[in-house]
């Protein structure tokens, strides 16, 4: 089963409504861990039906390589983002992990990408779309 772990700070908005919405494309055909950087953030993912939920810098540092993907805002790969809450070693554990990284490119953090913005829920589609390619790649070698 592809296990996702789903990283977000702050009040959790993004990171419920990419919980909300991948447990309703996959159902239980995927296992989703919602790390946030303070409790808020956990509780609302968690009400959005994650399978497991932790919280803080030991949990993220320590869940970053036990799943097989990570999906947040661009934010968790930047030491000291989410006004703080993102630490330095946190970030650190998101990109050193050998899970595959799924970032929303959203302007947050005084970043501007070069590109086309687009909605958050189109966003959303893009992470699904490539979830089920992924699924279908676990699919072929089990």
């Amino acid at each position: 089963m592809l296990k996702i772990a789903v990283i977000d700070g702050q009040g959790g908005g993004i990171g419920s409504l990419v919980v909300k919405r991948l447990r309703d494309e996959f159902g239980d055909g995927i296992e989703i861990l919602a790390l946030g950087t303070n409790a808020a953030a956990t509780s609302a993912m968690m009400k959005s039906r994650a399978n497991k939920g932790a919280t803080g810098e030991n949990a993220i540092v320590l869940n970053s390589n036990k799943v097989r993907m990570i999906i947040g805002p661009l934010s968790i790969v930047l030491p000291n983002a989410m006004l703080g809450e993102l630490t330095p070693k946190m970030a650190d554990s998101v990109l050193s992990s050998e899970a595959r990284k799924i970032l929303l490119p959203l302007n947050q953090e005084g970043i501007d990408l070069a590109g086309e913005k687009e909605p958050l829920p189109h966003m959303i589609d893009r992470i699904v779309e490539f979830i089920r390619k992924e699924i279908k790649k676990e699919k072929q070698y089990v």
